[in-house]
Formats: structure tokens, C-alpha cells, sequence
């Protein structure tokens, strides 16, 4: 567009292209300056903004037993690229206060709505008591109110997030109290505070394809069969030349669907984006294209449960890619995948599923197992589990402040060990016997999972699969608050009132459930799977 303007025929175009450069040069003077003037060491990494410098420039200028006060963006405390300042500020116990307000409208009229601030209030030498906080205030009143305002230490900080020392967001002292117990018990998934990475699971991150600077590669089904003539061959995304069909034809155990093709430069299979998974669903919606929606094209095409019930239904993604440009070996046969867009606001935060061995696009996370593990838990069902467990996701909403479930927000979340499962007990079965089997279950609905069906051993005498499970709605709940209860029991949240609390804190799966079944189900089943576990018996038959 610059460029036109600089050719256009009209002087007001000229005008306003020189005065484009004009602003672009003095940014990058000035970004010039932060970066290497030694005045800014912290705050002048990545995309500058003015107030983070300013901030930084105050704490330099401020006397050594001075305090500095600011009323700033709330990204000072929250933000990955303010992550080195905010860490020495908040650890070494220099932070006296940090109170993070919705605008909402009410403080700055002219300004969005969704724009949060925050009173930083901190010094350059550590101060002998903890910071007192409070997070998401719409008043200065509700400074008052014990229950919102609340003390964090340089340890709170330092446990809650020993990456990056970012704030969490605790709503209330309830949620301070109650997240601090666990950090306090538990490791984060991934601890690199001490410079090497202390993993708890063995797992790396990883993205495929860029949905921008990868498009090149991808092709909708018109281009399949229009311009790379090719041909449907069946469902199981997760081809590698028959080596986990069974069969060899890349069928999984010789069931058809229809989103992977075939053609003369090769194999095509699809492309998954994070609309098109759930908890423990890799089939929760399609992809709908829609050209007139110049905003947004792709939207999540709904899937019906006659859909889900049928064994052999793949979801219709809206591009495919070549098999050969996956970028994985052979080992991998299904994936841990979670959504990257989601907030703390959704119904449910951290969306996790098993995926078959396809393409994914940027808006998909993938765990991956790290190379040379001793005796790696073959399938991480229990990680699985851990990631979509209702206390998993009430830590979470801790840390989420944005639309994005960044890596560096997974890695220091509170998980619970590999070890940990195999050493705990319900009656006859450890934790891991019932989770592994709930996970199989609410997992393996279609034959496209098979070979993860065939890596928890559920095959029959000739190494086969055995059918999928039927998709039951009323099943898949009960499972899923089994599940939740063990991992209550696990993470030590066993005050009946706390688990209905933590419960409470995801109000929309409550109108949900309310309004289908005229109750909060999945809380009373989860309480009541407590006790049954509790009891020793892991197989109770649990009443509606």
C-alpha cells in the first residue's frame, strides 16, 4: 500500500507516504537507542513499548531506599517480554504493591474496555514484607475487601511461576491460598529457574505449519482433485505407509473414511487446527469455509452425534498437505495436541486430545515425547488426563491473561508426576490401571485411533485392534468426573467445599449442565467418585 501511495498521481498520497517513512524511521531510531544506549537492558528486547522503558528508566533513577509508583499497562507484570524485569523485581521481595484493574469503561472512558492497568509500586533494594496484590479490581473500593486484596511473597512468586517470576492472577485470596498449597506439594511441568530444564514429564513443544508462511503447501479439496488429481482413499490421518494401519494400505485396520487422498506426487493427508479438537476429541467440529466472510473465512462446522457415533466419520478439515512433508518419524502415532486460543473466560481453558498422526496448523500445540527416554510411559495418557482435569484447568485460569495458551504458561503449570501414578493406590488398581483405561475409552471413538488403541495393548489375539467405543454422552461424563476425582485426590484437594468451589469457578459448564440435566452433574459425580475412591473401590457403580 506504501508503495502505491508513493506512485500515486495524487500529492496528498505523496504527503502521506513521506510522512510514513518519516514516523517508521524515527521508530526505529528510537528502538536503536533503547536497545543499545545500556539504559534498558531489560525492558528493550522483543517489540518495544514506551512505558516499559519508562518504568525501567524510574527503578534506575529512583534512590536506593526510594519506591517508585506508576500506574502502567498491567503487561508490566504479566507480559513474557517484561518476564527478566518483573522476575527481579518480584523474587528478590522489592515488590511493595501491584494492583491490576479492568478499565471496564470506568476509569478511562475513551479507552477499550478490555485494557488493564495496574499501581506498581516497588524499589530497588528488597523491603521486609510480602507485596500485597489483587487482580481484575473494577473499583478502587474493592482494595477494602479482604477477600480481593491479598499478601504475596518473593516465594509465591518465585513457586507460581519460577520461569519467568510473571504474576499470577488470583481473583481472590481463596484462589491465592489454595494455588500456593499445590506449588508448595508439586513440580511445574517444565522448572528452568535453575538454568538447566527440570522436566516432570519427559515432553518437548512443537508446532508443524505456519498457517501463513506455510500456505504454499496446502491444498483444499478442490485443488485435490482439480489440479493435483487425487483421489479420496479413506480417514486414518495418521498414514506412514501402512506401518500403523495394519493392512498397508493406510487404512487404520482396514476401516475407511475420507480425508486422506492419494495422488501422483503422493500421499495427502489432513491439515487439524484447534477448532477441530476437544477434551478428548479429535472429531468436535469441522472446517466450514465461508469466501464472503473477508474477516474470517474458516469457521467450526458442527459435528452431530449420530456423526460422532459412527465409528468410520472423520471431520472435514480445510486444507490437506503432502504425508511426506509431516515433519515426524515413524515412532509417533498419536499426539498430545491443545488448543493455543482459548482464555480464562471459555467454559473450559485448556483443551487437550489424542490426534492422529497428521498435519496441524499454528493453532495447535503438540507435546512430544523427548528422544532417548528410560522406559517412557508409552501412550502419556495420565499427562492426557493431567492437562484436561478440572483442577488442572482452575490452575490455569491463574496464569492465562490473553486469548493465547502460550508454552511458557504450560511449562509452569502444577502437574502430577509419571511416578506418582503408579505409586498410588484406590482398593485393587493404582491411579495409572484407572486412568489409562478412562483415557482409552473416552479417546478410541473412531478407527482413526486405533494406533493408539494398539499402544495401550487393547487389541485382539492376532495384534489387531479391537472396535472403537461407542460414543455414549452420559458415559463420557461419568468417566470424566471419575477422572477428575482421582486427580483431586492426587493433587491433595480434598476438602469437600474446596472441590465444589474450584467447580464453581467454571460457570458456564454449570449453566450447561444445570440446564440439561437440572443439576451441576459432573460436580456431584466427581464428589462422589471421591469417596468411592476413597473407599478403595475404583469400579463403584455410581447412581444418576
Amino acid at each position: 500500500m506504501i508503495a502505491a501511495l508513493k506512485t500515486s498521481g495524487e500529492a496528498r498520497d505523496r504527503e502521506l507516504a513521506r510522512a510514513y517513512e518519516k514516523a517508521r524511521a524515527r521508530a526505529v531510531a528510537r528502538r536503536r537507542m533503547a536497545r543499545t544506549s545500556g539504559d534498558y537492558p531489560l525492558l528493550s528486547g522483543g517489540d518495544i513499548n514506551l512505558y516499559a522503558l519508562f518504568v525501567e528508566r524510574a527503578m534506575a533513577l529512583v534512590k536506593p531506599q526510594g519506591l517508585v509508583g506508576l500506574l502502567t499497562p498491567s503487561g508490566i507484570a504479566a507480559d513474557k517480554s517484561a518476564a527478566r524485569f518483573f522476575k527481579g523485581v518480584s523474587t528478590q521481595g522489592r515488590l511493595k504493591a501491584l494492583y491490576d484493574f479492568e478499565n471496564k469503561k470506568v476509569f478511562f472512558p475513551d479507552v477499550d474496555s478490555r485494557f488493564k492497568f495496574c499501581v506498581f509500586v516497588a524499589g530497588p533494594k528488597p523491603l521486609n514484607h510480602p507485596a500485597k496484590c489483587a487482580f481484575f479490581l473494577q473499583s478502587t473500593a474493592e482494595l477494602n475487601n479482604p477477600a480481593r486484596c491479598f499478601e504475596l511473597s518473593a516465594d509465591d512468586f518465585a513457586r507460581a511461576n519460577p520461569n519467568t517470576g510473571t504474576a499470577p492472577i488470583f481473583r481472590t485470596r481463596r484462589d491465592a491460598d489454595l494455588t500456593r498449597a499445590i506449588y508448595e506439594r508439586l513440580p511445574v511441568l517444565v522448572d528452568r529457574s535453575r538454568g538447566d530444564a527440570i522436566k516432570a514429564w519427559p515432553v518437548t513443544y512443537a508446532t508443524m505449519f505456519h498457517m501463513t508462511n506455510d500456505s504454499h503447501l496446502f491444498r483444499t479439496r478442490r485443488q485435490l482433485e482439480e489440479e493435483e488429481g487425487a483421489w479420496a482413499i479413506g480417514g486414518y490421518g495418521g498414514y506412514r505407509g501402512g506401518h500403523a494401519g495394519g493392512n498397508g494400505d493406510g487404512h487404520a485396520d482396514g476401516k475407511t473414511g475420507g480425508n486422506v487422498y492419494d495422488s501422483p506426487s503422493g500421499r495427502w493427508v489432513p491439515l487439524y487446527v484447534g477448532r477441530m479438537i476437544h477434551q478428548y476429541d479429535h472429531r468436535a467440529a469441522a472446517v466450514e469455509v465461508n469466501e464472503n466472510n473477508l474477516h474470517n473465512a474458516a469457521l467450526s462446522g458442527e459435528i452431530s452425534l449420530q456423526q460422532k457415533s459412527d465409528p468410520t466419520f472423520v471431520p472435514e478439515p480445510q486444507y490437506w498437505v503432502l504425508n511426506a512433508a509431516v515433519p515426524l518419524s515413524n515412532e509417533f502415532t498419536s499426539l498430545i495436541s491443545f488448543r493455543v486460543l482459548a482464555r480464562s473466560t471459555d467454559a473450559r481453558t485448556i483443551i487437550s486430545s489424542m490426534v492422529p498422526l497428521c498435519g496441524f496448523g499454528n493453532s495447535m500445540g503438540l507435546m512430544l515425547r523427548d528422544e532417548n527416554v528410560e522406559n517412557p510411559e508409552p501412550t502419556f495418557c495420565p499427562l492426557l488426563a493431567n492437562l484436561n482435569a478440572i483442577p488442572f484447568d482452575y490452575f490455569a485460569r491463574q496464569k492465562v491473561q490473553g486469548q493465547n495458551i502460550n508454552w511458557y504458561i504450560i511449562e509452569q503449570l502444577p502437574v502430577i508426576p509419571p511416578e506418582t501414578f503408579a505409586a498410588t493406590r484406590f482398593g485393587p488398581k493404582t491411579a495409572a490401571e484407572i486412568v489409562r483405561r478412562a483415557v482409552l475409552e473416552l479417546t478410541y471413538t473412531a478407527h482413526d485411533m486405533a494406533p493408539f488403541a494398539r499402544d495401550l495393548g487393547y487389541v485382539d489375539d492376532r495384534g489387531a485392534a479391537l472396535p472403537p467405543f461407542p460414543w455414549d454422552e452420559a458415559r463420557r461424563l461419568y468417566l470424566r468426573a471419575k477422572l477428575d476425582a482421582v486427580f483431586f485426590l492426587l493433587y491433595g484437594i480434598e476438602d469437600r467445599d474446596d472441590v465444589r468451589y474450584i467447580y464453581s469457578t467454571f460457570p458456564i459448564v454449570e449453566r450447561q449442565e444445570t440446564a440439561k440435566y437440572g443439576t451441576y452433574k459432573s460436580r456431584a459425580l466427581c464428589l462422589a467418585w471421591m469417596n468411592a475412591l476413597n473407599a478403595g473401590n475404583p469400579d463403584a457403580a455410581i447412581g444418576p
